[in-house]
């Protein structure tokens, strides 16, 4: 009799041993919707383990409890991004979250035109919130010390593809930023910066124009050259896009007379010379076109009224408004013909 009562006690205890185990080792953990786990700044022990039983991650707080004290997750919970594979064990998820094993943050950053634009994607990807991230784009003390202020803000941003941690600071995603603007600049363009005549600033500056005037890439280092010129002989620029910036109206599609009138520093048809910051993030291939610009007489530029993206370019005033008027009838024949 006592050897099958031992017997039934050794069998319960091997099951339950096998049960906790499988809690322990099985693939007992749930992917949540979207597959990623976000541990916020300041998130307590407590809080974490609440969230992962809120989001159906974990069936068992004691067992998870047990893991993270032997592990001594309690006392260094890290915040992140934290993916979540369906069907991992509770040891591996321990794990990860006491190592701090974040997945980065993929951003993708192409053309922007403001910084509130920058605020919001980045509060739209990070832990961040964009007041926070205005105010220091604001800030002309926060920015001293990367040699920016909050007209030149916007030059440490290169559009590309980077890898960053969730929940970075803005001055630290800020900072990573810049370093990769620096990397940009090589030696090789700093010298063609300087052979033009302008800083990397001033070339940034003249890109971000350029990219809001054309998508043709074959025109580029062309419209570059007519700016160039124009600086040189000290006319205005007379750039388009500087007006729709100044006004912060985008949706403009013709700039009337009315329009050039604003009165805004970023107004070329009023100010001379670049105005004191970029009015988008323009693309490196852009960047290269004004370092790469040929040596032209054009003073002039208007759209092609063939509407294919090109330009047709004049070195005088004469020349220039025989094209005008071309694609001006183009365009009003255009108009009328979708009324």
């Amino acid at each position: 009799m006592m050897r099958k009562i031992f017997t039934l006690v050794f069998i319960t205890l091997l099951l339950a041993c096998a049960y906790i185990a499988w809690l322990v080792f099985g693939p007992t953990v749930k992917a949540p919707e979207g597959k990623f786990f976000y541990i916020h700044t300041g998130a307590s022990y407590q809080q974490v383990k609440e969230d992962l039983l809120k989001n159906k991650i974990i069936r068992n707080g004691f067992i998870f409890d047990q893991l993270s004290k032997k592990a001594g997750y309690p006392q260094n919970t890290r915040p992140g991004k934290y993916e979540i594979k369906n069907r991992s064990s509770l040891y591996n998820l321990v794990k990860m979250l006491r190592s701090g094993r974040q997945t980065p943050v993929r951003l993708v950053i192409n053309k922007l035109r403001t910084k509130e634009d920058l605020a919001q994607k980045i509060a739209n990807h990070f832990e961040v919130d964009s007041l926070d991230a205005i105010r220091f784009l604001l800030s002309n003390d926060s920015l001293k010390r990367f040699g920016l202020d909050t007209n030149t803000a916007m030059t440490a941003i290169i559009p590309n593809t980077y890898l960053l941690k969730w929940n970075s600071s803005f001055e630290k995603l800020f900072q990573r930023l810049d370093e990769e603007q620096e990397k940009f600049w090589t030696p090789e363009r700093r010298a063609r910066a300087k052979a033009e005549g302008l800083s990397p600033r001033e070339v940034y500056t003249m890109a971000s124009i350029i990219e809001e005037e054309t998508n043709n890439a074959a025109d580029k280092a062309k419209i570059a050259s007519v700016y160039l010129n124009r600086m040189r002989k000290g006319m205005r620029l007379e750039a388009d896009p500087t007006v729709k910036y100044a006004l912060r109206n985008f949706a403009l599609k013709r700039i009337l007379r009315g329009h050039l009138d604003v009165a805004s520093a970023y107004n070329t048809y009023r100010n001379s010379g670049l105005p004191p910051g970029p009015i988008c993030t323009p693309s490196a291939n852009t960047i290269d076109a004004v370092l790469h610009a040929p040596e032209t007489n054009y003073l002039f530029f208007v759209a092609s009224p063939s509407f294919d993206g090109s330009s047709n370019f004049a070195e005088t005033y004469a020349e220039h408004l025989i094209y005008a008027r071309a694609y001006q009838k183009a365009l009003d024949s255009l108009i009328l013909s979708r009324k």
